[in-house]
């Protein structure tokens, strides 16, 4: 695989996302970040103290469109703005280092332009992801898990004007009703792969 390649993982609650990226990271040798991204944006304002409400509030949507940014002054833009923001320089920032694995935050959207970048959307039937509210999302329903999915949706519309969800926003959609997690991991290292070798043999 080549050197800065930039992953995005954007997934339905309880699909098995997060397990999915952090498999992916693993055989890439690179870091997954997810948190970390709330965490060091929170740093960079001054906010680190609450970074766990920071974290809560994270993919609620801002019930106010404010337009463009640009017309604020930095200081008087509200938190939820600072804050995307300021993570969206944090993502910039990291892709530019090297190689990594992004999970949410609308990174696929963020990245949409740097070269090497892969962008993949994780989604699981609805009798998989009840199954998996009960086993690791301690006793949540599948109506608990929609409405988290709700708030992700209305985030990423405010912030990117595009549809959670979409397949036009991705490069591959995975379904891990019908595959393992594993698979799915080696599934997207192998589109990865296959797209560079191809990319490759064009240049050569």
């Amino acid at each position: 695989m080549e050197k800065n390649t930039l992953v995005t993982i954007t997934r339905q609650y309880g699909s098995g996302g997060r397990e999915v990226a952090d498999l992916v990271a693993k055989k890439m040798g690179v870091r997954r970040y997810d948190r970390k991204v709330v965490a060091m944006a929170a740093q960079n304002i001054g906010e680190e103290n609450n970074f766990h409400d920071l974290i809560e509030r994270s993919y609620n949507a801002p019930e106010n469109c404010m337009g463009n940014l640009g017309d604020y002054a930095y200081v008087r833009v509200p938190m939820h703005n600072r804050m995307y923001i300021e993570q969206a320089k944090v993502i910039l920032g990291v892709a530019k280092e090297g190689s990594a694995v992004f999970l949410g935050r609308c990174a696929d959207y963020i990245l949409k332009d740097h070269p090497n970048t892969f962008s993949f959307f994780i989604y699981a039937n609805d009798e998989f992801r009840q199954n998996r509210a009960k086993t690791h999302y301690a006793g949540h329903t599948l109506k608990d898990l929609d409405a988290e999915d709700k708030h992700r949706e209305q985030y990423y519309a405010y912030y990117t004007g595009r549809t959670w969800g979409d397949p036009q926003n991705y490069d591959l959609m995975i379904n891990t009703s019908k595959i393992s997690l594993e698979a799915a991991a080696d599934l997207i290292i192998s589109y990865i792969e296959l797209r560079q070798k191809r990319a490759a043999e064009k240049k050569a």
